[in-house]
């Protein structure tokens, strides 16, 4: 189990027993990708795939972590961004930001498993960070609101590591909750916790992992960020998601750049679609949400270009093999798709999938099928 592996990576590295066990899961955001740093909505669940934290007391100031997937550990002090690098990164970012936020970050040895896949769209990151967050909040007795984590975990990724991510990640490892998908308005940070019983309606979720690896910390995903909060500005909106439906066609028609109207069509098409979405699950209406997904993956390809073809035919080809719909979800540029398929039907379209992979002498896919788990907690 991936709770014995942070245990004994623990005491092989520190000695000792661990003070307690934290885990956070990875996500998988249904619909709303790229809409969270434009202030819009997104709704993900949280994967049952997590990071688990093993964490004891050190003496105050004092931090060490390490990994079952990393050959040693990183000792560090209170830094500053930029100073500690690779993936301890992502440790030393979350007790940066909570010593920025005012927080007595209390000292820590930590030791890290995982099973969430890395450079998956899974947001790996997002786990590891708010499993070590919700531990050291714990492990020191802080004041910190479960609403106010997210933004200290996506600070710590957007300041201390670099990468230009919007709060969907964090919020969704944290704040979701077991048989729902999390309706977030990345503005207000008010959410709503939608039912999301697939089994229910005789449908279930595949995973595909296209085995096509990204990397946030890159310039496209930081260049479209950067598109669309110009257009933001050259359109006098504080975000693109004051940009309604009905008002899209005028808008475009002021921009005088064609990359960055496509950019902008994705992002207020998408809020829609997230809005619609959530309509749909409320009333029981599951397998009506199929072409919504299928259309935002379209949106991704075509407006957004951020997909790859190892996702387009993965997708594609779920379609074909019978999904309600389908779409690549997380940041872009590789990663997995999501499917929406009948119970029992994940063999087959599985199978297709690995059968086009092969045909395009791609590294084959890798499938599972999955529900909506809780977020971060003390285990």
């Amino acid at each position: 189990m991936i709770t014995d592996d942070a245990v004994a990576a623990f005491r092989e590295e520190f000695g000792a027993e661990p003070a307690g066990l934290w885990a956070a899961p990875g996500r998988l955001n249904l619909i709303g990708e790229h809409t969270d740093y434009n202030e819009g909505f997104v709704l993900p669940f949280a994967l049952p795939q997590r990071t688990i934290a093993a964490v004891g007391p050190a003496p105050a100031g004092e931090w060490t972590v390490c990994s079952t997937s990393e050959d040693r550990a990183v000792a560090f002090g209170l830094t500053e961004p930029g100073q500690v690098t690779g993936w301890a990164a992502y440790v030393a970012g979350v007790v940066w930001s909570l010593h920025d936020a005012g927080h007595e970050v209390p000292g820590a040895r930590i030791a890290i498993a995982s099973e969430v896949p890395l450079g998956s769209g899974l947001s790996s990151s997002a786990a590891l960070e708010s499993s070590v967050l919700t531990a050291l909040i714990d492990l020191g007795g802080l004041d910190v609101p479960l609403e106010k984590r997210p933004a200290i975990a996506q600070r710590a990724e957007n300041v201390y590591v670099g990468a230009p991510t919007g709060i969907l990640d964090q919020s969704a490892s944290i704040r979701c909750q077991e048989g729902k998908a999390l309706f977030l308005d990345c503005r207000s940070y008010e959410i709503d916790q939608i039912p999301f019983d697939l089994a229910a309606a005789g449908l279930a979720i595949l995973v595909i992992n296209s085995n096509a690896p990204h990397q946030h910390v890159d310039g496209e995903y930081g260049a479209r960020r950067r598109t669309c909060e110009e257009a933001a500005r050259l359109l006098g909106v504080p975000a693109l998601r004051d940009i309604t439906g009905d008002q899209l066609d005028d808008v475009l028609a002021r921009l005088d750049d064609e990359v960055m109207r496509r950019r902008v069509r994705h992002v207020v098409t998408e809020d829609d679609r997230v809005l619609e979405t959530v309509k749909l699950l409320h009333t029981g209406q599951v397998r009506e949400i199929g072409p919504l997904l299928t259309a935002s993956h379209v949106s991704m390809r075509d407006d957004f270009e951020i997909t790859v073809p190892q996702v387009d035919i993965a997708v594609e080809t779920a379609l074909r093999a019978g999904a309600h719909g389908a779409r690549m979800t997380g940041g872009g540029f590789g990663g997995c798709v999501l499917a929406l398929i009948d119970t029992g039907a994940a063999d087959a379209v599985t199978a297709a999938v690995e059968e086009a992979y092969a045909k395009e002498g791609f590294t084959p896919p890798t499938a599972w099928t999955v529900t909506a788990g809780p977020g971060a907690t003390q285990l």
